[in-house]
């Protein structure tokens, strides 16, 4: 059972709030549909239930709030607003990175695409999908964790008829398995058919709360629909005759004047009349209204009573017995809470949670989309090349012939492009935010930024290696083999050359993370050599230089435990690397950005 109590939003600038002290239920077993017209405060209240806005009051998932709850995705499915996803990935990849993401097998996917019948579409790209397939895809997405709540804001906007239908099905489905099903919708006719109970709100604040046999009865009744291009005189013709034979009749013109709603007539006897009178009639349909259209429309009304009224309505519209009797019932709310007598408790904004399964996660992330391949094989391509181009003239010495780094260019192609695959990382997800629905970026959590890190420092330097090999192919195919030859300080080079390409991954992931944009990742990469190398290099310099040779000596003899002898040379190649200017520069960098991250990010309670 779903429970919501004193929902209340904060309020801005002295505005009223969205919501006001909102308080209803959700059954389970049951379909609940929450009625509003557009900005009524539907959409404000789901996301004060899932702590998305703050506010005021408190939602209970079967007896607890959702912050408590260990694993949300297996007890509370969403679905807001549109698919969040990368355009150019796959379905099924889709849905395989939000398996890893709830904790689940990746086979719950292939479950799910037979489910929401997209079995035949999992190779599809998310951009090309009609919108019928994208709201499937969306409700596959809130399934995924076999939740026990679904909440759905609007889930049949836009759709047609037959996908309306089918998607009410699946709800009804879910409910009928004992879970509860929330969703919001503006169509009156919607909520009688589909739901099996009915909240309407109006402002904010709770009008009634209703099964759907009392909210048929009450909001709903059958008209007859007109359209006469002598729609006042059928108007008044139909209104004279019930009076004369004392029927309840109700006439109601519409602002076009060309189109009339009869209530308490039928099609035979509307169309009778105007063929005595002579008065052409363009539509006759039956059909069925809300009352509440009445007052909202501003219609010109013409009732002929022989009695009591068809149903009791406010001078607002709505019934007089909304929050009464007749079949309503207000859920209502507890006089005292943790928060004093008056109020509820605060509803502090919450950020998503991480997902269980980081690594994997960020795998199914990084390489679902094409973008990662191009741009491994554009820096395998243009290293290739440039090697080429500078083993010609014989001056440039083979270790930077081997990493493709010409004077001209501040970084190689390797580097740059860890760079911006380090800056996809975390740029990609705020632009198509996967984790949470509706939550916008990307949650800061500590346990995911280890796993970006890791794949990025993983990737960059897959990249480097296929480069030097990439590079050393090229150079053997065209020249021969005489030319490469094994340097005498080859473990230097090579800790020299994967320092660059992490380094270059890591500023750029760091920097997307901190400014949510891969913009800032690219330009923190290339700001490495344009601003931080020259600036490192005019540092002033001593005359003398004292010299470091006998450190990893000492540091053993510091250290507790004791490394193999062997270690030394990596920590004095380790060094060499950090006291070069570029590896000066980003070192200073990454500690820049690493404390930033920090402190915007990770200030708060710190979580996995």
């Amino acid at each position: 059972m779903l429970q919501a109590i004193g929902l209340t939003s904060a309020r801005h600038r002295g505005l009223s709030p969205a919501v006001d002290d909102l308080t209803f239920e959700a059954g389970s077993g049951c379909v609940t549909a929450l009625l509003g017209a557009p900005g009524s405060g539907k959409t404000a209240a789901l996301r004060l239930m899932l702590e998305l806005e703050p506010g005021r009051g408190i939602t209970y998932f079967r007896g607890r709030a959702l912050h408590r709850v260990e694993q949300p995705a297996r007890e509370v499915g969403v679905l807001l607003g549109d698919v969040q996803g990368h355009p150019v990935r796959t379905v099924r990849g889709q849905l395989r990175m939000l398996c890893a993401a709830a904790g689940v097998p990746a086979s719950r996917a292939d479950e799910l695409l037979d489910t929401v019948g997209l079995a035949g579409l999992g190779d599809q790209r998310i951009g090309s999908l009609s919108l019928g397939m994208e709201r499937r895809l969306a409700l596959a997405s809130a399934l995924l964790g076999d939740p026990y709540t679904l909440i759905l804001d609007e889930p049949t906007k836009g759709l047609a008829p037959r996908e309306a239908a089918w998607l009410h099905g699946m709800l009804r489905s879910h409910a009928a398995g004992g879970g509860a099903v929330l969703y919001t919708t503006s169509d009156p006719k919607e909520a009688a058919r589909s739901a099996g109970h009915v909240v309407s709100i109006d402002g904010g604040r709770l009008v009634a709360d209703q099964g759907v046999a009392d909210f048929s009865r009450t909001r709903l009744r059958p008209r007859v629909a007109v359209r006469s291009p002598h729609a006042a005189r059928l108007a008044a013709v139909v209104s004279r005759e019930a009076r004369a034979a004392r029927r309840s009749v109700e006439v109601v013109t519409e602002a076009s004047g060309s189109r009339l709603s009869v209530y308490g007539s039928s099609c035979a006897e509307i169309g009778d009349t105007a063929f005595r009178h002579g008065l052409p009639v363009h539509q006759l349909a039956d059909e069925i209204g809300e009352i509440g259209e009445i007052g909202d429309t501003g219609p010109v009304a013409e009732r002929a009573d022989s009695g009591a009224a068809p149903a009791a309505t406010r001078g607002d519209g709505r019934e007089a017995d909304a929050t009464g009797g007749g079949g309503s019932g207000a859920v209502p709310r507890p006089a005292a809470n943790a928060a004093g007598p008056d109020l509820p408790p605060p509803i502090r904004r919450r950020a998503a949670r991480g997902p269980l399964r980081p690594v994997r996660y960020e795998l199914r992330r990084l390489f679902g989309v094409r973008t990662t391949a191009l741009i491994m094989a554009v820096a395998l391509v243009a290293s290739a090349g440039i090697s080429v181009l500078l083993a010609r003239n014989g001056s440039t010495p083979l270790p930077n012939v081997l990493a493709a780094w010409p004077p001209l260019l501040p970084l190689p192609p390797a580097a740059l492009g860890a760079g911006l695959l380090g800056a996809l990382s975390f740029g990609d997800e705020f632009r198509y935010p996967a984790l949470a629905a509706g939550r916008g970026t990307v949650p800061r959590r500590l346990g995911l930024l280890l796993a970006k890190l890791a794949v990025s420092a993983g990737v960059a330097l897959l990249l480097a290696l296929l480069v030097v090999l990439a590079s050393a192919a090229s150079l053997r195919l065209v020249y021969g083999g005489d030319l490469i030859r094994m340097p005498p300080n080859v473990m230097s080079l090579a800790v020299s050359w994967s320092g660059l390409t992490v380094g270059c991954a890591w500023a750029g992931l760091l920097a997307a993370g901190l400014f949510r944009v891969t913009a800032a990742g690219v330009a923190a990469v290339l700001a490495v050599p344009v601003l931080m190398v020259p600036l490192v290099q005019r540092m002033p310099k001593a005359s003398t230089a004292r010299s470091v040779t006998g450190l990893p000596g000492r540091l053993r003899d510091l250290a507790w435990l004791q490394w193999p002898h062997e270690t030394d040379r990596w920590v004095l190649a380790a060094m060499r690397v950090v006291a070069h200017p570029v590896g000066t520069a980003l070192t200073l960098s990454l500690s820049v950005l690493i404390c930033a991250y920090l402190f915007t990010s990770l200030r708060g309670r710190v979580r996995w």
